[in-house]
């Protein structure tokens, strides 16, 4: 394994080791149900496994990237498979969700704090506050130190208390 954190893709048994952690906790936080996480894993680890002969060494934003691109798909197609009535979608407009305005304003927020942020200082907002991994986690998954780490979410929670004005 090289300190980069690529690897090379003749050992199945040790990226599913590295990443599958990883890649569960995505599939989690996105579908919300332990059965289904379990599924798409499995397939992140066949898709990338199926084009290994397109591929010399993987990192963990791969996994990353596919576990992602595979759960969305999932959803859409729950989405489509089990569409709400139209009754029950005008219902819900009516009723004036208020989690769909928190929703937006969270996202909007969000937008304006990473709008000049680097990608990786990004992913490492996700890894640490979303996925719940410790610094340490964060710093070993992402090539940095802890302190590196500790720095760019500081300045990211600098740049949060300033757009809401604390």
């Amino acid at each position: 394994m090289k300190e980069t954190g690529y690897m090379t893709l003749d050992n199945f048994e040790a990226l599913y080791e590295k990443f599958g952690p990883m890649v569960l906790r995505r599939c989690r936080f996105l579908l919300g149900d332990e059965e289904q996480a379990l599924d798409v894993m499995q397939d992140v680890f066949v898709r990338i496994f199926e084009r290994r002969d397109r591929m010399t060494t993987v990192c963990s934003s791969l996994f990353w990237t596919v576990a992602t691109n595979l759960c969305l798909n999932r959803i859409r197609s729950d989405r489509v498979r089990y569409a709400p009535r139209i009754d029950d979608m005008l219902d819900s407009l009516a009723d004036g969700n208020r989690h769909h305005e928190e929703l937006v304003d969270t996202s909007l927020f969000l937008d304006y704090v990473f709008a000049d942020t680097k990608d990786d200082t990004r992913y490492m907002a996700t890894l640490h506050y979303v996925d719940g991994l410790t610094l340490e986690e964060t710093a070993k998954e992402t090539g940095l130190s802890v302190s590196g780490v500790r720095k760019r979410l500081a300045g990211l929670r600098q740049k949060a208390k300033a757009c809401a004005g604390e």
